[in-house]
């Protein structure tokens, strides 16, 4: 009885939340890799579509997107990752059953300052700098000179899709540098001639940096698609049950040619 009074009392205040902005806007939270560029582009041609519609965009990374959907203040949560073992245990506890839409795929790209002499590295090389392992370009067939590696902060998820798939689960090194954005990697890099980071499909094309393919693939919509490229990945949009109102003509707007070829324009790989 104790336990079905805090999911009543939950799922009250989720409804409370929501329905306090439900009318006016379309709520999106999470994922800098969605929401710097794809999310906004696209939003600009829904509201083109059907005039009078509002959005409310937060890019601070994929955990505040769940989250934001399990305490009922988005309606979209965007996360570049899948949800971790406690985010499923919460919503359930807030009576909240996370479904997830998947509008783009992309791949996570190394990137190097465009006069590194590197242009290749294995995934083990990769984990190893990451984690601290190799501290200097010497190591790996490059010029001497100690290696400055950017990463995403720990709301992200590519900052945990990073970890599993190419750390193997393991700790990011002390001297790592963390970034809010894969804007900020990018320009970093490109201003350090000793630096590495790495960033999403849609902003490989930064000036001052170049691709660095992992086990001699490059990332492509191609390898993406097709497996070969090991840091692939699906970009995901998380409601509360089956998206609803305004939510669902949104991501169903997504998905159309219309809104895929958006995806593609922004850097990202269309689903369809």
């Amino acid at each position: 009885m104790k336990n079905l009074k805090k999911l009543t009392v939950g799922i009250v205040a989720i409804s409370i939340a929501l329905s306090s902005f439900a009318q006016d806007k379309l709520v999106i939270k999470g994922s800098d890799t969605l929401g710097a560029k794809m999310i906004p582009k696209i939003s600009e041609a829904y509201e083109n579509k059907n005039p009078g519609s509002k959005f409310e965009i937060a890019a601070e990374g994929s955990s505040t997107g769940i989250a934001a959907i399990i305490d009922g203040t988005a309606h979209i949560g965007m996360s570049s990752r899948e949800l971790k073992g406690k985010e499923k245990a919460s919503a359930g506890a807030n009576g909240v059953r996370l479904v997830k839409t998947v509008i783009a795929n992309d791949a996570v790209a190394i990137i190097a300052n465009e006069n590194n002499p590197i242009t290749d590295l294995s995934l083990k090389d990769v984990e190893r700098i990451f984690a601290g392992d190799i501290t200097n370009w010497s190591a790996v067939g490059g010029n001497s000179g100690k290696i400055s590696a950017y990463t995403r902060n720990t709301s992200s998820g590519t900052y945990a899709f990073f970890q599993k798939f190419a750390m193997a689960g393991r700790d990011y090194g002390s001297s790592t540098q963390k970034m809010a954005g894969n804007e900020q990697i990018a320009t970093e890099v490109s201003k350090n001639p000793n630096g590495i980071g790495y960033v999403g499909l849609a902003y490989v094309g930064a000036e001052g940096i170049k691709i660095v393919s992992i086990d001699k693939v490059m990332p492509s919509a191609k390898t993406a698609n097709n497996g070969t490229y090991k840091l692939a990945r699906g970009l995901n949009c998380f409601t509360n049950g089956k998206p609803s109102g305004m939510a669902k003509k949104f991501l169903d707007f997504s998905l159309t040619p219309e809104g895929q070829k958006i995806v593609g324009s922004t850097g990202f790989v269309p689903v369809n």
